[in-house]
């Protein structure tokens, strides 16, 4: 029976064994191998790593329960750009001498030539958008974190739809498979192997900017914008309860539901896995208590997520 959540006295080999796909996760903390049964919180103090961080991001990927509250933004940009630099600097130029290599072994022609540059300029826009989040996002946050705030970039503005990016490397992979006629396809396939799990790792690393970090800091903007906002209630009043603040994921997984959509529609839909988007509906209710469809269509309509004409109210 797979577990419910990762905690700080697993041990780290337990979390690879559930979910193998966590070993990039060591390498972008910059946890070093060779653990052994080491528990996680003596392996990510050993190796400077926030543990509550470094658990938040496992079960996340994990598809289990976890608290946006409990990152340290310090960490989870660390994390991040370990991550760009693996993609730009390893993965991608890996994945381009494969295709190179599987296309010279063959006939060289126009239509090769072209996939390649379909490749590159996938490359440089992936390229563009990271750098972009190392040279302005991160450095607006860093200045948050030193209690500095900005009126000219709020994270909503970089809050994006990141599934093109994704989509764009699919649509390579179908290319060469459906419609590039090459025999001799054993190098080739290796590199569309490659790229189909370079695909879901983008995936997964905007999906953890979209669901972890744009609301982390969300949440050290409202923090800040607090500190600045004059006090005028009296000082016996008590302050009203802030309502529960949804990530956008959890706002267009809201949507979806009101629209009547399957977990399987939302998950194709929005370009996750139906494993994560049932960890979203699970926060989702957790956030809200409601955990009826109805009472979500109402909350979508009441909060402006979709129109009444948009759905059938019950």
């Amino acid at each position: 029976m797979r577990k419910i959540i990762y905690s700080g006295t697993d041990k780290m080999r337990e979390l690879i064994k559930d979910n193998n796909q966590l070993l990039p996760v060591l390498s972008r903390f910059d946890i070093a191998f060779g653990f052994g049964d080491g528990k996680v919180s003596e392996i990510c103090s050993k190796n400077g790593v926030d543990t509550d961080t470094f658990l938040t991001v496992c079960n996340f990927l994990s598809g289990y329960s976890y608290d946006v509250e409990r990152i340290s933004l310090e960490s989870l940009m660390k994390y991040l750009k370990h991550a760009h630099a693996s993609f730009l600097d390893v993965t991608l130029p890996s994945i381009r001498r494969s295709l190179i290599e599987a296309i010279n072994r063959a006939d060289t022609n126009e239509v090769s030539l072209m996939l390649i540059k379909f490749f590159d300029d996938y490359v440089e826009e992936v390229r563009k958008h990271l750098l972009y989040e190392n040279d302005e996002v991160f450095v607006y946050v860093e200045k948050l974190l030193s209690g500095e705030k900005s009126d000219d970039f709020q994270i909503s503005k970089f809050s994006v739809n990141h599934s093109h990016m994704g989509a764009k490397l699919n649509e390579l992979k179908d290319i060469f498979i459906y419609h590039y006629n090459q025999k001799e396809n054993d190098r080739l396939s290796a590199a569309l192997f490659d790229i189909i799990m370079c695909e879901r790792d983008l995936i997964s690393h905007f999906e953890i900017e979209s669901n972890l970090f744009v609301p982390a800091v969300e949440r050290l903007e409202r923090v800040l914008e607090r500190k600045d906002a004059p006090n005028t209630a009296s000082s016996n009043e008590e302050e009203p309860t802030a309502a529960p603040v949804l990530s956008q994921r959890e706002g267009e997984i809201v949507r979806c539901v009101a629209l009547g959509m399957s977990n399987k529609m939302i998950a194709d839909a929005l370009f996750i896995s139906v494993n994560t988007v049932a960890t979203h509906r699970r926060n989702i209710s957790s956030k809200l208590g409601i955990h009826t469809t109805a009472g979500l269509t109402l909350y979508a309509v009441i909060n402006g997520l979709v129109d009444t004409n948009e759905v059938q109210l019950l």
